[in-house]
């Protein structure tokens, strides 16, 4: 057996994670491990009894194939697109439960998984959520995918689809942490949305293919929801909730936690309010509040200080076309305007008209075979 396939073999076995395999795994490598599961020897008692049941049933072979077949791969420790460094949050997590261990294995679809998490915020809420709830979500994705910053959360109905749509509408990256295993939607009603966000993001499970989400796997999906988030935001939850849990595992792992005030007359802020008043999160109403939570003391602001300091150079100033045009075009070789229009994805005529609106701004120059950038010196 090979190394992925006993990472897929453990990951149906294990299911999800386990501190002891975790510990195993660390001190002996993944092959070894699997291989005292299979023979039944070389185990504490008390992960003996746990796989049990799953022992002899090796799908790691079937899963990948399945998986591969469908889009998703498979990543762990030492794999290229590894969280590690987020999932270090686990290492001072006193042991409690099974689900107090970071993953041992992710299945991945679509981007780069840990370049979608390089900056990643989570927002988090009920699924009844108000028209106040899902305008606050969207309005709060919108804001961090501007701000180049990737929004995670559960992909459920409600503050989670809210925020996927509006993060993936203003051009940004999104991330679902699902409960349910590979190539198993849920809910239904958002296949369509998770085939956007793989194009754009990426979908994550702990689960192999085929598990269906039960109540236990969302409980335990929450933990990595907050784990690999820089902060995670509570936008409208219930005393009781799925988002009140992941805000209790942020606590518990040392992330910063925020949550949006709402009207008192709502049972489903009465979590964000008690979260608020116990000195547990911080209270949040935009974007950058909830930045401000995990970036250094003293780091400038771009957004809200340097253009206060500095007018905005020529080039800044241009539309998005005039920007596409400027782009396409080098100070060192001419470049035709057929070539300029194809790579700025702009007919023709627009893009003549444009070059000569950037000319009569002292931005590009026309000479022999094309056109040519003039660098702007301030």
């Amino acid at each position: 057996m090979d190394e992925i396939h006993a990472w897929a073999y453990l990951n149906r076995v294990v299911e999800a994670t386990h501190p002891q395999i975790v510990r195993l795994v660390t001190e002996f490598g993944p092959v070894e491990v699997a291989e005292r599961i299979k023979v039944r020897a070389g185990l504490p008692e008390g992960l003996l009894n746990t796989t049990q049941a799953r022992a002899e049933v090796d799908q790691s072979g079937h899963d990948l194939e399945l998986a591969a077949a469908m889009g998703w791969r498979l990543i762990y420790p030492r794999h290229p697109e590894w969280p590690g460094e987020l999932l270090s949050c686990f290492t001072t997590l006193e042991v409690r439960d099974r689900a107090d261990a970071p993953p041992l294995a992710l299945w991945v679809r679509g981007r780069d998984l840990r370049e979608m998490l390089s900056e990643a915020v989570a927002i988090v809420g009920t699924r009844m959520a108000s028209s106040y709830g899902t305008q606050v979500a969207a309005q709060f994705a919108g804001q961090f995918a501007n701000a180049g910053v990737s929004v995670i959360s559960g992909g459920a109905l409600g503050i989670d689809a809210a925020a996927h749509r509006a993060a993936l509408d203003a051009g940004g990256t999104t991330v679902v942490v699902g409960a349910g295993g590979v190539g198993v939607d849920y809910p239904r009603a958002h296949a369509e949305l998770f085939d956007r966000i793989a194009e754009r993001g990426a979908l994550v499970t702990e689960y192999p293919p085929g598990v269906r989400p039960a109540r236990h796997r969302f409980l335990t999906r929450n933990r990595l929801v907050a784990a690999l988030s820089r902060a995670t935001t509570i936008v409208e939850a219930g005393w009781r909730s799925g988002a009140r849990n992941t805000a209790n595992w942020a606590v518990r792992l040392n992330k910063p936690l925020g949550a949006v005030p709402g009207p008192v007359t709502l049972q489903t802020t009465s979590g964000c309010h008690d979260l608020i008043r116990s000195g547990e999160a911080v209270l949040v109403c935009s974007a950058d509040n909830v930045r401000s939570l995990y970036r250094s003391v003293g780091t400038v602001n771009e957004d809200a200080q340097l253009e206060l300091l500095w007018e905005k150079s020529a080039v800044q100033k241009l539309s998005r076309n005039e920007l596409a045009v400027y782009d396409s075009l080098n100070s060192a070789e001419p470049t035709p305007v057929g070539k300029v229009a194809a790579q700025a994805g702009l007919a023709i005529a627009l893009t003549t008209h444009l070059l000569l609106e950037l000319q009569g701004q002292g931005l590009t120059n026309r000479v022999e075979g094309g056109w040519l950038r003039q660098e702007q010196r301030r």
